[in-house]
């Protein structure tokens, strides 16, 4: 590494980039929690009680032939790296009106005020899995060789959601109604992914083909892949490579055609 004439490191522009936003994700979790008495209890309570109310319903009042059993450990495979995708979708509506100010005051990437959205809740969702493990063990639940497929579905995962953050992000600072729009967009969303049912369940309706369009179908059914070998299905997994690498693609063109207006509206 080579030295400036001060005597300080010359970084690349990558490591720059990687070490700012790594340095705006500690800061993001730290604000989030420092004034927080339950702390990281917060970050898996949100999932739990929601997992709690479909397991409750589907086992207990409907008693519906829906899913894997056991369908807790069912449920939080795809429900935990929802609340990651979720999360970080829903603040970038508000990631460059929120920071305005600081954005227009330095040179930081604007890139990165989405990433570090997709990192520090990608951290909190790798901090809730220990949950995970806790109803997989109470509930006899058998870990596969399949669970190689995780760190597939997190990097799958990563890119769709930074896609997305990357569209919604500017377009929100022109067109204030998207915030909302989006909100709803991701509750539609919520019901067509497989979280409460599989792909499986699709399956017998004859809706997979279409359902496979869902890039988080694919990348949930990695994830589950690790208890449930029988839900890995590796055309949602190609579609969903796909459309997440597309999706990217599309958000850096919206970024980079976007950047100086947002600038001056912010």
């Amino acid at each position: 590494m080579a030295n400036t004439a001060l005597g300080r490191p010359a970084w690349s522009p990558i490591t720059r980039y990687r070490r700012t936003l790594w340095l705006l994700t500690v800061r993001d979790l730290r604000v989030r929690y420092s004034t927080s008495a339950l702390g990281y209890v917060w970050s898996i309570l949100d999932p739990l009680v929601m997992a709690g109310i479909y397991w409750f319903v589907f086992t207990q009042v409907f008693d519906r032939p829906v899913g894997e059993q056991p369908y807790i450990v069912f449920l939080l495979t795809a429900l935990l790296p929802w609340m990651w995708f979720n999360g970080a979708v829903s603040d970038a509506t508000r990631a460059y009106l929120r920071e305005a100010k600081l954005i227009r005051s330095t040179k930081i990437p604007r890139t990165i005020w989405v990433a570090r959205l997709v990192l520090s809740k990608g951290i909190e969702f790798i901090a809730s899995l220990p949950v995970l493990a806790f109803f997989a063990i109470v509930n006899g639940a058998v870990l596969h060789w399949e669970a190689v497929y995780f760190v597939l579905g997190v990097v799958l995962q990563a890119i769709l959601t930074v896609g997305v953050g990357l569209i919604v992000a500017p377009l929100v600072v022109f067109f204030r109604d998207l915030e909302r729009a989006t909100k709803l967009a991701l509750r539609f969303l919520f019901y067509a992914s497989p979280i409460i049912y599989g792909i499986p369940d699709l399956q017998r309706l004859g809706l997979d083909g279409v359902a496979a369009f869902n890039p988080l179908a694919g990348i949930f059914s990695l994830y589950r892949a690790a208890f449930f070998p029988d839900q890995l299905d590796w055309y949602a997994v190609l579609i969903a490579a796909l459309m997440s690498f597309i999706l990217v693609a599309i958000g850096i063109l919206v970024f980079v055609r976007t950047e100086r207006a947002v600038l001056k509206e912010i």
